[in-house]
């Protein structure tokens, strides 16, 4: 008896560590093949692009329409646009997550209906967005093909995104410093500046971080209200076309452009990199001054 339990013991081992082993080799294959789908755009893209990259490519005015100078007017062209966007988007984003999240009363029925109405218009497609912008800002507002009117377009498109982010970070700070911030008498208003806020700093980053990747990569929203110019704006009542837009216009449309379109995608993804990094350091910078505690660089 005391053989076949032992038996019985030793199997039901076994089997359990062919069932770690084969799940952990399983998590493994699914990483690799994450990994893999991550890095081979990326690694298409560097090696086909790096070829065009100098200090001309970058600084120049785009010549026989993109195939030959740089992408110069392009890059001033993307950051009024992505600037007014942000300039838009931001102050409205935070007053109303603070709002959401730290005013209003916590009603079943009224805080269900907006928070799934901010998620409806954060996966409308934005094509539709596009619509929208050519239909108000460009047409009923006299805007034009402008970057005005592509920065204002996109500043709608993002709020949704900015909004929910927000609030996830703000309710994300634990309750005991709001009871203990509470209990020592300090005002709502002074705690949500002083405590909560530089609590959720590092969620608030990422929003922000998040809002500015897709602003920069736009493409559908652009074509319909700033316009496809490629020449140095004067004024943001100008048409200006951006590096996304250049991008779909170089692959698809200009014969011997390709060569183009690799160098400034290469330029858009390390200038997401590079101000993605920006921000996540100047908030741990931050994050450690207000809370004055000194914070990990990667977290």
């Amino acid at each position: 008896m005391k053989a076949v339990l032992f038996l019985l013991y030793a199997g039901y081992r076994r089997a359990g560590g062919l069932k770690e082993v084969t799940s952990t080799a399983c998590i493994y294959v699914l990483t690799a093949i994450a990994l893999a789908a991550l890095i081979a755009p990326i690694a298409h893209i560097v090696i086909n692009g790096v070829s065009s990259l100098s200090i001309d490519f970058i600084v120049q005015e785009p010549a026989e329409s993109g195939r030959a100078g740089g992408i110069g007017s392009i890059l001033i062209s993307t950051f009024l646009i992505v600037a007014i966007s942000l300039v838009a988007a931001l102050p409205l984003a935070l007053g109303t997550a603070v709002l959401l999240s730290e005013f209003m009363p916590r009603s079943k029925v009224v805080m269900p209906v907006v928070r799934n109405a901010l998620d409806v218009l954060a996966g409308v497609p934005s094509v539709v967005f596009g619509l929208f912008g050519l239909a108000f800002f460009c047409r009923q507002l006299g805007m034009g093909y402008s970057i005005l009117a592509g920065g204002l377009t996109l500043a709608c498109m993002i709020l949704p995104v900015l909004i929910r982010t927000f609030c996830n970070a703000i309710e994300s700070a634990p309750p005991s410093y709001k009871l203990a911030s509470a209990s020592l008498g300090v005002s709502r208003t002074a705690t949500l500046w002083h405590i909560t806020l530089p609590v959720a700093l590092a969620g608030l980053t990422s929003g922000c971080v998040l809002g500015l990747t897709r602003a920069f990569a736009e493409t559908a929203v652009l074509l319909f209200t700033s316009g496809y110019s490629d020449r140095m704006p004067t004024s943001v009542m100008d048409s200006g076309r951006s590096i996304s837009v250049h991008i779909y216009e170089l692959a698809t449309n200009i014969p011997g452009g390709q060569n183009a379109a690799y160098g400034s995608a290469l330029v858009l993804l390390t200038l997401l990199a590079a101000i993605s990094m920006a921000i996540h350091f100047a908030s741990v910078k931050l994050q450690s001054k207000f809370l004055g505690v000194t914070l990990p660089t990667w977290r």
